[in-house]
């Protein structure tokens, strides 16, 4: 049971902060290519990538959860991890142009943009997770260092 909560908790995680860094994607896009203000780049778009990176960071933890289940984050590369994000965003892509009867370059350009804001993602989730552990490495060795030195 604490296995699954954990695994949920580590997935809410990754959606959150897929979320917040793809809401920051959407209004830069927003405000870049669009004439409606800032206004309109927050609530319309940033608002929809935000609900994107959400959707493709549960995604993602999902596919992570069944291609990574045998490995560790150490043995995982940055490559495998951007792969994964990529299967992500393209199954994320997929659902939102779902709806659509024909594909049009309007829904091509969404399914490139969020797979390789997905891949991204993975990678940076990657960088960041190996950044983080071995920082708590270090502060972990730290006492048994300065035992030896002294």
């Amino acid at each position: 049971m604490r296995k699954w909560l954990r695994r949920l908790r580590g997935a809410l995680g990754m959606a959150l902060t897929w979320a917040v860094a793809w809401f920051g994607a959407g209004v830069l896009i927003g405000v870049t290519f669009f004439d409606g203000g800032l206004t309109v780049a927050l609530l319309a778009n940033g608002l929809l990538f935000a609900a994107a990176g959400f959707i493709g960071g549960v995604t993602f933890s999902g596919v992570l959860a069944i291609a990574g289940r045998r490995r560790a984050f150490e043995e995982m590369s940055l490559p495998l991890f951007a792969s994964l994000g990529a299967l992500g965003g393209l199954v994320v892509s997929a659902v939102l142009v779902a709806g659509g009867s024909a594909l049009t370059l309007e829904d091509a350009l969404v399914t490139g943009v969020v797979t390789i804001m997905a891949a991204g993602s993975a990678a940076g989730s990657l960088t960041i997770a190996r950044r983080a552990s071995s920082r708590d490495l270090l502060e972990a060795e730290s006492p048994a260092l300065l035992d030896r030195q002294a």
